[in-house]
């Protein structure tokens, strides 16, 4: 029944817009009788012009970014509210160059690469983001095509990715104003390998030494038949908390002590790797995603369970244990982490002073 000029049209920001509607004259419908809606809010008729029986045009001064990716609704009615055409305006602006654009490789099977959008990030229109990836010195162009990763602005590459081979890998963003694109970046896959965290941790009391945990765990299995030099790290945290400590020194082995923890207490503790020089690579790997919480407590202080009735004996204990804790504080700062040889010199001392404790404690025979 009638026609909207201009159909579907891409402006942006700050624009103007005048559109006609013509009717068909064999109908029989007088232009004056139409009217217009954006988004389903009626226009001012202060804003049209009859331009002949069969023609109404509308201006939209200084249009601001569309309300929804779909476009904005421009709608010409019949005096009685029926829909005679209708236009969708594209109000936003054209995409800036992406940013950020990193990848990496779970095991050495696949890529993910993720990035964010220029600038603000806002084009108000829909904009499509394309990773693209060839070989560098040779091989044809290819676009990745999974993009349902469950977060905006990543792709998925599951499979066929040569090894020891250099690859260029950029974005490209585009809407219907424009289009802009990433840097480039150069990399090999054994260069951004990360892996799944480690398995079968473990957590146990070291006997009865009341500040200390032993943690095991599993190298990735996914990278069992690789040649690597693996690296960990250790986070803990008491129960009621939620700030972790970090231990960065565990180097390639699969169990580390904890200690200086509070007696008595439960922590929480977590591990990840990082897959360094696989097969030769000469960069750092990316750290996987943590393990698993593992829970455990560490013993209760008999110290706090027992008093001394000898209040002499009491005074040159605490005289005693100020000094110790003077010279054992620095081995206790030392043992954080792995450190055998400071935690070996510390268990011996915890052990003597239990073992100390325990005789002042018990009753003299009459």
């Amino acid at each position: 029944m009638a026609t909207i000029y201009p159909q579907d049209p891409a402006l942006p920001i700050g624009s103007s817009l005048t559109a006609t509607c013509s009717v068909n004259p064999d109908h029989g419908i007088h232009a004056g009788s139409l009217y217009w809606t954006l988004n389903g809010k009626r226009l001012p008729s202060s804003a049209y012009s009859i331009l002949s029986p069969t023609v109404i045009s509308v201006t939209l001064p200084r249009l601001s970014g569309s309300r929804q990716r779909s476009g904005d609704n421009l709608v010409c009615h019949n005096s009685g509210g029926h829909v005679l055409a209708g236009s969708c305006i594209y109000v936003g602006m054209p995409p800036e160059k992406p940013v950020n654009l990193t990848c990496w490789s779970r095991n050495t099977k696949d890529l993910t690469c993720r990035w964010a959008p220029g600038g603000q990030g806002e084009t108000f229109i829909k904009t499509k983001y394309t990773l693209k990836y060839k070989l560098r010195w040779y091989g044809r162009e290819k676009e990745c095509e999974d993009y349902s990763a469950g977060e905006p602005y990543t792709c998925y590459i599951p499979r066929d990715l040569a090894l020891f081979t250099p690859y260029e890998i950029w974005v490209e963003a585009s809407n219907q104003l424009g289009t802009a694109t990433s840097d480039i970046i150069y990399l090999d896959i054994l260069d951004v390998v990360t892996t799944d965290p480690p398995t079968d941790v473990t957590v146990s009391r070291v006997g009865d030494l009341e500040d200390q945990l032993t943690v095991h765990w599993g190298t990735p299995p996914a990278l069992k038949d690789f040649l690597f030099q693996a690296k960990y790290q250790i986070r803990y945290r008491l129960e009621e908390s939620s700030d972790w400590k970090v231990v960065d020194d565990v180097g390639n082995q699969t169990s580390c002590r904890l200690a200086g923890l509070r007696p008595g207490t439960v922590y929480f503790v977590q591990v990840r790797c990082n897959p360094v020089g696989i097969l030769g690579s000469r960069k750092a790997g990316i750290w996987s995603d943590w393990s698993h919480p593992t829970a455990a407590s560490t013993p209760h202080s008999e110290r706090l369970q027992t008093g001394s009735c000898d209040s002499k004996v009491g005074q040159q204990n605490s005289t005693l244990r100020r000094d110790l804790k003077q010279f054992f504080g620095w081995v206790r700062k030392h043992a954080y982490g792995c450190s055998g040889m400071s935690i070996k010199l510390y268990d011996q001392w915890r052990v003597w002073l239990q073992k100390s404790h325990k005789t002042r404690n018990q009753p003299s025979k009459r």
